[in-house]
């Protein structure tokens, strides 16, 4: 995360990328590239070859890529200094690990060792949205893969996801996806 962070590319594709979305050329010709590429990279790194050229090859794709679905000007960038990269990091594996439990900005912040508005202001820096919509973008990614890969209850799946009432989920659930749950799970099955 932290050496993804510090590539700094377009602001809109990195917060796309990290909110779950799968981001493709339009050219079939660069999915069968790209493929070839991940494998590649994939070895290299788990045989420990040559892993700073691997990570170079890396970010010149994902800047070549991000120029072609990205609308941003060149010179929007995400404004994190380095000694903050580790915090926000921090924050975002902590999320990743605990949103399925009740979570507050404040709570996060404290285990990270920092004032619960710092926290959101660096958060909001590197990812363009607040920790508290962070953690929601998080459970319902996690119910998206719940409801198409189970058959458990709606209902169940939005308490295992960390939501404390089916209301809450089915309102974020729609704002995000623009659909309800039964929809969402109807369409993908």
């Amino acid at each position: 995360m932290t050496i993804f962070l510090d590539w700094k590319l377009p602001t809109s594709f990195i917060d796309r990328l990290l909110k779950g979305e799968i981001i493709i050329e339009k050219s079939g010709d660069y999915s069968k590239y790209d493929e070839f590429l991940f494998k590649s990279w994939l070895r290299d790194l788990s045989e420990d070859i040559n892993p700073e050229a691997t990570l170079y090859e890396m970010r010149a794709r994902l800047l070549r890529l991000a120029s072609r679905v990205s609308s941003d000007k060149q010179s929007e960038r995400i404004q994190i200094q380095p000694g903050e990269i580790s915090k926000v990091e921090e924050i975002a594996l902590f999320i990743a690990q605990n949103y399925m439990n009740p979570l507050k900005s404040a709570d996060i912040g404290k285990k990270i060792g920092l004032h619960p508005d710092y926290a959101n202001v660096l958060f909001k820096k590197a990812f363009d949205t607040t920790i508290n919509d962070y953690v929601i973008q998080e459970r319902i990614m996690h119910a998206q893969r719940k409801l198409i890969t189970t058959h458990k209850k709606i209902a169940d799946i939005a308490f295992e996801c960390g939501f404390s009432s089916i209301n809450r989920f089915n309102a974020a659930f729609r704002k995000i996806n623009k659909c309800t749950p039964r929809d969402f799970k109807k369409e993908y099955q």
